[in-house]
């Protein structure tokens, strides 16, 4: 490779410019460290560099902590230099991590074999768990005297919980989730779950049989609460509108008449009718068989001779019955079920009962 100096003239010109550029690298402006001229050179000939002194002189280490002690002055703990009288609301305005320095309490936390818990210095426990420093109650009283200037005197007809649920029958529920790490989103907080009273839609006996099968075990017969949960879409604004559209879904669907409701009978209903059941019948055919007898016990004294159904349903014994035969129908077969079964078919048929001699 020819060499820079070679691309100039004649030799004159190469020898000034050998020595420009050999000045140009004795410089070493471009990298860190610094060069130095021999001072026992007394020649300039070409043959002739610098000496690259790469090594740096430094003071020793416990030299240089000596004086950074001495330029660095040491104050005291803030808490130590505090007024008792202070607006602690200006010291700790927000949520922050621990500060033994600014906290004038002597805290104590952790766990030491010598039977003394560390103090607050250097204690990585007080700083892991999150406080309420900032929460004082005169900041608390603060903040909420604040606040009232942006509130509203309560609604008037809203005294009791009846009242709220009579004006306002739909109850919406989200949960929203609080965390410490990079992401704010939780797939939990899109979740939505609506509430409401099954009585406060004032359907009909037909509309409310539809509506229990459209809503299968959504629906609490105890409480009479419905209760339906949406999350099927990703965010909580569209699960709401999703659960306000099922509500109203399932109410018109609830309505509406189709051609083939006409052909429900009774044992297709959601729950047992007594009136114009099979039951019905056969104990009111009963019932005239022992009025047509001889011995007519007296709670059969006051029907006609041949009672109409409206007239045997207004009997004692006969609504307790039909009460009695609902229960097992619907509930299940239980002991307790049958043992009142058993003592309401004995008031119908005015049978005297028998107790055990054991």
């Amino acid at each position: 490779m020819t060499p820079l100096w070679s691309q100039f003239g004649n030799r004159g010109t190469q020898c000034r410019s050998s020595q420009i550029f050999r000045d140009f690298l004795a410089r070493g402006s471009f990298c860190r460290y610094s060069t130095k001229l021999d001072a026992t050179r007394t020649n300039t000939d070409e043959g002739e560099f610098r000496v690259l002194d790469i090594a740096r002189k430094r003071a020793p280490r416990n030299e240089q902590r000596e004086r950074r002690k001495k330029n660095t002055p040491i104050l005291p703990p803030r808490a130590d230099r505090m007024p008792i009288d202070q607006d602690w609301g200006n010291v700790w305005p927000t949520s922050r991590t621990f500060h033994p320095a600014t906290v004038p309490l002597p805290l104590r936390m952790g766990y030491s074999e010598k039977g003394v818990a560390p103090g607050k210095f250097a204690n990585a426990e007080l700083m892991k768990i999150p406080n309420f420093l900032h929460l004082t109650p005169p900041v608390v009283a603060r903040q909420c005297e604040a606040l009232k200037k942006f509130c509203t005197s309560w609604p008037s007809g809203l005294e009791t919980e009846k009242d709220v649920q009579r004006h306002f029958p739909l109850e919406f529920a989200t949960c929203s989730y609080l965390h410490s790490g990079t992401s704010i989103r939780d797939p939990n907080a899109r979740i939505v779950t609506l509430k409401f009273k099954l009585s406060t839609l004032n359907l009909d006996k037909r509309s409310k049989d539809k509506y229990l099968r459209l809503l299968g075990e959504k629906y609490d017969a105890k409480t009479d609460t419905v209760t339906i949960v949406v999350d099927r879409c990703p965010s909580r604004q569209q699960n709401l509108d999703f659960a306000r559209y099922v509500f109203s879904v399932l109410f018109m669907e609830a309505k509406q008449v189709e051609d083939w409701e006409s052909e429900k009978k009774l044992h297709d209903l959601e729950e047992f009718v007594w009136s114009g059941s099979t039951s019905e019948n056969n104990a009111l055919a009963l019932v005239n068989k022992i009025k047509a007898s001889k011995s007519c016990p007296n709670v059969y004294q006051s029907l006609p001779s041949d009672p109409s159904a409206d007239e045997f349903e207004k009997l004692e014994v006969v609504q307790e019955y039909s009460r009695v035969l609902k229960t097992v129908l619907e509930d299940g077969e239980t002991n307790e079920n049958w043992v009142n079964y058993g003592k309401a078919v004995e008031k119908l048929l005015d049978i005297p009962r028998v107790e055990s001699s054991r």
